[in-house]
């Protein structure tokens, strides 16, 4: 039988939220042995697709079919139990315990006495096979975060799962990290199971998957061969129309005076070591300064002394000439937007009105005598919501239950919309569609031609050639060196990202 080469299938999937028809009768098909891509815009309905697969969410109608054979999967017990494993983009971790103690996390035993032995041999064992090298016993929140991504996948190994489902699996990681990641996919698809990749990145998509599934507002758009598959193709697919990721047209902005000024900043990390090492740098009116380099090198550190969030051991810091001396909440002053959002950029249980107004909620209008408005609160929120093109049926549905991309809009709606003096960005296109990414990188640019200093930190070299008008690398907490946006060379970039000084031509 021809269903006998499928690892899965989902038939006739629909699933219904209050308001939100989140899939539409979508059905799609992974063979066993392959790499499938499924891609979507944010809200398009891929995560909520997996969560059903996951036992997260129960089907509308629909069935699951593992290995020809239709199954129930009520919970992620049951959905382990049937050779599933799944990886969220937002990791499902114990930062208090160690690696070993999180991979074995529920799995039970008969033993009175827990014996991690067993566990660390065969968990090293897995980590040789895959090469994805991790210290069992150390604390999870210690480890960097492409180390917990490790974590994640080897937990689902460790299960001896047969589909496995990674979601935005590379938002996360460094250039090497991502090329170990495919090595591991790799591995894992040469022993016959299968994998789910999820991502926005289409480039990677291309690289990694056999054949690529596209949903579009909840709905089936199609599956094409990924070798008959190009960029354009697929974000066309994705959106209704071909994007690109070029380099931003910009308006002359004459009154260049300084924003951010930092003078010989040092910090350490959450560890205690050394993250900014006497850290100069000079942010001005209607520019865009973009930060590169590899993840941990001092780029979470750097966004927490200007926010006031992490003190520093010795410098200066001043935002139009006023000192930083703690958490920053004047919205007009800095618009800060963290590189995590659920942990620091929203409350995940207030609903999106509230989240919109948490940093001006006892101001006028939405405060008078010290009671809130609500009336005007709701009123601001329906106003960004549209504006910044929010998928959501009310402004009263909890954060938490809005898909990553969406959250993320939130954040930029209510760190941007004030027109701040200062836009302070931590990878802000994580986790975002092509068509999303586009839309915030045009925002930051109306923000810069307005007159807004800006520091813009990703991870995507690409993004930051599209946008800066500067750029300077971080390399192990110092400024390697600062190019012209306009003429900055890739190489070059990547050279200083691995703490090379390039040779002058």
């Amino acid at each position: 039988m021809a269903e006998d080469r499928y690892a899965l299938q989902m038939q006739d999937i629909t699933v219904e939220f209050p308001g939100v028809l989140a899939n539409d009768h979508v059905s799609i098909n992974c063979k066993k042995g392959e790499v499938l891509g499924l891609l979507g815009e944010n809200g398009a309905g891929k995560t909520t697709l997996m969560n059903v697969l996951y036992g997260l969410y129960p089907p509308t109608t629909g069935k699951v079919l593992l290995d020809g054979k239709e199954v129930q999967i009520g919970s992620p017990a049951e959905a382990i139990a049937n050779g599933v494993g799944m990886v969220h983009q937002h990791f499902k971790l114990v930062d208090t315990l160690s690696v070993i103690e999180n991979i074995v996390l529920g799995i039970p035993t008969k033993k009175q006495k827990l014996d991690l032995e067993p566990a660390k041999k065969r968990l090293l064992e897995l980590c040789e096979e895959y090469e994805l090298y991790v210290d069992p016993d150390e604390i999870v929140w210690k480890l960097p975060v492409g180390k917990q991504q490790w974590v994640e996948i080897l937990k689902a190994l460790y299960r001896d799962c047969k589909v496995l489902v990674l979601d935005e699996p590379t938002a996360v990681l460094t250039p090497s990290e991502s090329d170990q990641l495919c090595n591991a996919i790799r591995h894992i698809t040469a022993q016959g199971r299968s994998v789910i990749f999820i991502s926005h990145k289409l480039r990677e998509v291309i690289q990694i998957t056999d054949r690529v599934t596209v949903i579009r507002d909840g709905k089936y758009i199609g599956t094409i061969d990924t070798k008959d598959a190009t960029q354009l193709t697929l974000s066309k697919m994705m959106v209704g129309r071909p994007i690109s990721i070029d380099r931003k047209p910009r308006e002359e902005y004459t009154n260049k005076k300084p924003v951010l000024v930092m003078k010989d900043v040092n910090a350490i990390d959450d560890r205690g070591i050394q993250a900014l090492k006497n850290f100069n740098l000079t942010v001005h009116a209607g520019e865009i300064v973009g930060v590169a380099g590899v993840d941990g090198n001092g780029q979470k550190e750097l966004a927490e002394c200007i926010s006031g969030m992490r003190k520093t051991t010795s410098g200066s810091i001043t935002i139009d000439g006023k000192p930083v001396t703690g958490v920053i909440a004047d919205p007009s002053f800095l618009g800060y937007i963290p590189e995590d959002r659920q942990k620091t950029g929203l409350v995940m249980d207030f609903n999106i009105a509230d989240n919109m107004i948490i940093k001006d909620y006892y101001n006028e209008p939405f405060a008078k005598k010290h009671i809130l408005d609500y009336k005007t609160i709701k009123k601001h929120a329906r106003a960004m919501i549209k504006k910044y093109h929010v998928k959501t049926p009310s402004e009263n549905v909890k954060v938490r239950n809005l898909s990553g991309g969406n959250q993320q809009k939130v954040v930029i709606a209510r760190e941007l919309d004030p027109e701040p003096v200062l836009d302070l960005v931590a990878h802000p296109t994580r986790g975002l569609d092509l068509g999303a990414v586009d839309n915030v990188l045009n925002i930051l640019m109306k923000e810069r031609n307005r007159g807004a200093g800006i520091l813009f930190i990703s991870g995507e070299l690409q993004e930051i050639m599209a946008l800066s008008d500067r750029i300077i690398v971080l390399y192990s907490g110092e400024c390697m060196g600062e190019l012209d946006g306009e003429t900055a060379d890739q190489n070059v970039i990547g050279q200083m990202m691995l703490g090379q000084v390039p040779e002058v031509q």
